[in-house]
């Protein structure tokens, strides 16, 4: 069975495809380019076969939480060496899943067309540094790279705690030891304070889910370690706001000014189909910690002018806006105009400012390809 399974996601990678939905009564549905693309010319699945691969990829501990909570994450390996994210999870009575598929080498931060100011990241020795953005936003591949830069370049202690595994790490210059939930530990918070008694020097929570994980990283912070986390926010502003609103209302004052004090940087993301039709770009938000936005941070009445300070942060603090980048990838005709509107966070002042930067009239303005026909057969 796990054979005829592999074979798909062959198939997934060698298109390009970032996800696989299996879904009973449809054939495999594959996301290529942000779009999701059914395979021509394969039956449907039946409930029997998706169930019986489901069972096939878990451990006993997986198979028990899913038969108790109806859904469990975890990773599944191929022979060939590629490694996949799935979550397996049950809809109207039947299983269903959705497997991300993971490159099989950790890509090098150049490959992945994101500014400089974001590598220098890695170079912090201690603070917090998140990524965010939307599920399929390219979090998970931006922090491998992080790691890996300090991997290569100094040596550390790296910690990672994570559900599940997605990039597997060989020790380089650092050390790097990564736990998995559920299976070398059972929950973050307890992982997060064993970690803190291991000599860490740098520190990766997958993803801060509740005040008490977001505490404890921030004690991590504080107490003189480099700790990389993510949020499921889509820029600087929601990030603070989220992190504060966690907290009861006593606390939230304390947590301002803690923030204020340990955050190096935030970096949001959003992956854009490529002009050229040659796969995803991401366009990010870049805020870098100053003393400015520390005062922005401590001030609830002032946290909606962050935008403002990333706006004018462009020297000597490399910080950008969402608008900003997609205005450079649109100038250097990496994404098209139409593209980055819908991204925009702003599409009305998107507008404007693209006017006034690039002039001209809305029909000189780099236009999407022609649609470009889909054909698996």
């Amino acid at each position: 069975m796990n054979e005829i399974f592999d074979r798909v996601l062959l198939a997934a990678r060698k298109l390009g495809a970032s996800d696989v939905h299996l879904k009973v009564g449809r054939p495999p549905i594959f996301r290529i380019r942000g779009q999701l693309r059914t395979l021509k010319d394969v039956p449907a699945m039946n409930s029997d076969v998706i169930e019986t691969f489901a069972v096939n990829i878990m451990a006993q501990r997986q198979h028990q939480i899913f038969m108790e909570n109806c859904e469990v994450d975890l990773a599944y390996g191929t022979e060939d060496g590629y490694r996949y994210r799935v979550n397996v999870f049950r809809q109207r009575g039947t299983t269903g899943m959705v497997m991300r598929i993971i490159p099989s080498q950790i890509p090098s931060f150049e490959r992945l067309n994101l500014p400089q100011r974001v590598r220098d990241l890695g170079d912090e020795q201690r603070g917090l540094v998140l990524v965010t953005g939307i599920t399929g936003s390219g979090k998970s591949t931006t922090l491998a790279s992080l790691l890996e830069v300090v991997n290569i370049t100094r040596p550390a202690h790296i910690v990672t705690i994570e559900d599940p595994i997605e990039y597997v790490f060989e020790d380089k210059r650092s050390i790097v030891n990564q736990r998995e939930l559920g299976f070398d530990t059972m929950g973050f918070e307890g992982a997060l304070r064993s970690a803190l008694r291991q000599d860490p020097d740098v520190i990766l929570v997958g993803e801060m889910r509740d005040h008490v994980t977001i505490k404890t990283v921030m004690h991590g912070a504080e107490t003189g370690h480099l700790v990389f986390s993510t949020l499921h926010t889509v820029d600087a502003t929601e990030t603070v706001n989220r992190i504060v609103q966690m907290f009861p209302r006593e606390e939230q004052t304390a947590i301002r000014l803690n923030l204020a004090a340990i955050l190096r940087g935030v970096v949001s993301q959003r992956l854009l189909p490529r002009a050229d039709g040659r796969g995803m770009i991401p366009a990010v938000e870049i805020l870098i910690n100053t003393p400015r936005v520390q005062e922005m941070i401590s001030d609830p009445s002032r946290t909606h002018e962050l935008v403002d300070a990333i706006r004018e942060g462009a020297n000597p603090y490399g910080m950008v806006t969402f608008d900003q980048s997609l205005m450079n990838l649109v100038r250097r005709k990496l994404v098209t105009y139409e593209v980055a509107l819908a991204a925009s966070t702003t599409p009305a002042d998107f507008e404007l400012a693209f006017r006034g930067v690039m002039g001209g009239t809305a029909e000189e303005r780099p236009r999407d390809s022609d649609d470009i026909e889909f054909d698996l057969e």
